[in-house]
């Protein structure tokens, strides 16, 4: 096999891995928030343990439930950003570079895309998700355009929460409270554990432009 064909079967392969990830990011956070969203009340709760939680969660911000004012605004945002995303992934994968810069920015990739399909489609498809207190049925989905919001106004769906231990109350401003308190999903866990993943390994090819001069 010359060097040619095998840079061909390595360009291959990489985007095979890229897409397989992708896939199944997607695939998969879409299937739980799903569930999540069309089997439980609003703030209602699964404890899985006694630091781990099913909590139903919706929030119109940012990754584990920051806030953030003009959900449009954060999803034309967010779309804006893939496009150099990819950009960077083609990069990567045309000059060969380790698989591991293909995995971690295709999970970061995938977590942002899983976010921004609730935000383009659940308000279309969904019908509103109410707590239990309110009596109100659990969310179902409806034709394409009766859901309870417009185009890049869905809400995304939170449900992880790891509530590891309550801070003392001796201990100053943290006394009393919850640590690690976000909730999020499994697009929100794909971006950190790629982003992380990426700083801690692979930093020094952030300078790729600086290293070629």
């Amino acid at each position: 096999m010359d060097t040619t064909t095998q840079k061909q079967a390595s360009t291959r392969k990489r985007w095979m891995v890229a897409t397989a990830i992708i896939l199944f990011v997607l695939i998969l956070d879409q299937i739980i928030k799903y569930l999540v969203k069309t089997n439980m009340q609003l703030h209602d709760h699964i404890d899985i343990t006694s630091w781990f939680q099913i909590l139903f969660t919706e929030n119109k911000g940012m990754a584990y439930g920051m806030a953030f004012s003009g959900t449009w605004l954060l999803t034309i945002f967010r779309l804006i950003t893939i496009i150099p995303l990819f950009w960077i992934l083609t990069r990567i994968i045309k000059k060969h570079l380790p698989m591991g810069l293909v995995v971690c920015l295709s999970m970061i990739i995938a977590g942002a895309i899983g976010n921004i399909i609730d935000n383009c489609l659940y308000g279309l498809i969904f019908t509103e998700s109410y707590p239990e207190y309110l009596g109100m049925p659990i969310a179902h989905v409806v034709p394409l355009g009766q859901g309870y919001g417009h185009f890049l106004d869905g809400k995304v769906v939170d449900m992880f929460y790891f509530p590891l231990f309550t801070w003392p109350q001796w201990v100053p401003i943290l006394g009393g409270k919850v640590f690690f308190n976000a909730i999020f999903n499994f697009a929100d866990s794909s971006i950190s554990c790629g982003a992380i993943a990426l700083l801690l390994f692979y930093s020094r090819f952030f300078h790729i432009k600086q290293k070629e001069e």
